[in-house]
């Protein structure tokens, strides 16, 4: 048989053609080609020492090996029908001594040059489908070292890997070698070495049991977050005048129904906690009785109504807003207090910070745009008549700019007529196959300042908006003369 035409220091392997492991005991050599193979043996494999992580931080202790199908010989042809052996050979490092007795991950890391170490199976051998190696770059290795990364995603959902400020998207990469995992020594204790040292004592080998072969691993890729499901969630059910009692949360379990706390929105959405934050804002919600919330339109408009009108009976400056005279007056009004301050947040900026009370200034561009959208809740306008109704309705001491309703309508020429109609970006998807894909159904040809307004809050990770418009659109100008036009790709 061929187990008696081996030398001593040979112990049969037996592997899978893919090069997976089954059991038993070897040694084997770092970066040289396993040789001297008996009769029968139907492949070489190159053995490595990987080391996995950035420098100074070894990934959970654990030493790994690849193992690579070695180029046969020429001539010589593969039979598929025998398991191979494999010969022991030295495992060279150029690290420490092994420490006395040391087993597990840490005697390869302490390994010195020209010293031979056992790679055994661990009785425990087994696939593991919940061990998966993660490949991580030195910025975000102290992030995990620390613990503060978290996985978000829902079961029909691919998962993402999320910082305090970042998403990333999760990849499966396959390799063609095979990867050996060591675990530390405090997993391999109860591991029995059946090798003794060639004097015949009782003294064991120092053996480093093989856990698990992993054919691949996770891979991570900055990605935007996807926040699209937020805006749905908080529309299910927004906050009106009409709205319940806020107060009954607590004992009626079923008008929570549609609501969202900031665990909730956590476990929802797949964006950093960041990232959430600034979604949020976006959105203009606010939290009230620890729910996260979407005020009706209508009810904002009510609200900066009256403090429009309480600002002009008793002789308050728009630029120079008391917050707590104005919500106090907003509270005797009838408006909760959260809602009072919510609409200075949506339609003002602190113009400086005390420590008894904060002053606003109304934002003109934001009061603009808000009476703007309501105008043309109603359909389409001619601009001119648009423009005046616009005019009556803002505040003394503020002018309309057709600039600030860039990116929330969209003119047409029909005949000598310009019309205008309502098409907020806020209303669009964050993903770029879907915006685009919108856009060119709204128009099929859009002109350069008219599609920038539409495109400029997309951001896609390592694409530009130049990139965005090679890879969706198709871009046209007849002459230097003219104005570049897009179309779908």
């Amino acid at each position: 048989m061929i187990e008696n035409k081996l030398q001593k220091n040979w112990a049969k392997v037996k592997l899978n053609l893919d090069g997976s492991l089954v059991n038993s005991i070897a040694q084997v050599s770092c970066g040289g080609f396993l040789r001297n193979r008996p009769k029968g043996f139907i492949g070489g494999f190159v053995v490595k020492l990987v080391h996995l992580g950035a420098k100074g931080y070894p990934l959970l202790n654990w030493v790994t090996f690849e193992l690579e199908a070695a180029r046969p010989r020429q001539g010589r042809s593969q039979r598929t029908n025998r398991v191979p052996y494999l010969p022991i050979t030295h495992l060279k490092g150029e690290m420490e001594s092994p420490q006395p007795g040391s087993r597990g991950a840490e005697a390869l890391k302490h390994m010195s040059p020209g010293s031979s170490i056992s790679v055994a199976y661990h009785p425990f051998f087994g696939p593991y489908d919940d061990l998966l190696l993660l490949e991580l770059d030195e910025k975000l290795l102290p992030d995990v070292l620390h613990e503060r990364v978290v996985l978000r995603g829902q079961p029909d959902e691919d998962a993402v890997l999320c910082t305090q400020s970042k998403t990333y998207a999760m990849k499966f990469v396959g390799t063609s070698n095979s990867v050996l995992l060591v675990p530390p020594a405090n997993h391999s204790e109860f591991y029995e070495n059946p090798q003794k040292n060639d004097n015949n004592t009782d003294e064991e080998k120092v053996v480093a049991p093989v856990i698990k072969v992993v054919s691949g691993n996770m891979e991570l890729i900055e990605a935007a977050p996807r926040l699209d499901k937020l805006k749905s969630l908080l529309s299910e059910k927004s906050y009106s005048f009409e709205d319940y009692d806020m107060g009954n949360l607590e004992e009626n379990q079923e008008s929570r129904i549609g609501l969202y706390n900031w665990d909730d929105l956590v476990d929802n959405i797949q964006a950093s906690d960041e990232e959430l934050r600034s979604g949020l804002q976006a959105l203009s919600a606010v939290e009230i009785n620890g729910y996260w919330r979407l005020v009706d339109g209508s009810y904002m408009d009510l609200i900066l109504g009256m403090l429009l009108k309480n600002s002009v009976l008793n002789d308050w400056s728009l630029n120079a807003l008391n917050e707590d005279e104005v919500v106090s007056t907003l509270e005797s009004d009838g408006f909760p207090g959260v809602l009072a301050r919510h609409c200075l947040h949506v339609y003002g900026n602190k113009a400086n910070e005390c420590m008894h009370s904060c002053v606003w200034k109304l934002d003109e561009k934001r009061v603009c745009v808000h009476f703007a959208r309501e105008i043309l809740k109603g359909g389409k306008r001619k601009l001119e008549s648009f423009m005046d109704e616009w005019r009556q309705k803002i505040p003394d001491g503020m002018q309309p700019s057709f600039d600030f309703v860039e990116g929330e309508v969209l003119t047409e020429r029909v005949g000598v007529e310009t019309w205008v109609h309502a098409f907020s970006v806020a209303s669009l998807p964050t993903t770029p196959a879907e915006r685009f894909s919108i856009l060119f159904r709204e128009r099929p040809k859009w002109e350069w300042n008219d599609l920038q307004p539409y495109i400029r809050d997309l951001k896609v990770p390592g694409l530009s908006s130049e990139g965005l418009l090679l890879k969706y659109t198709r871009r046209t100008q007849p002459s230097p003369d003219t104005e570049p036009v897009f179309s779908a790709r």
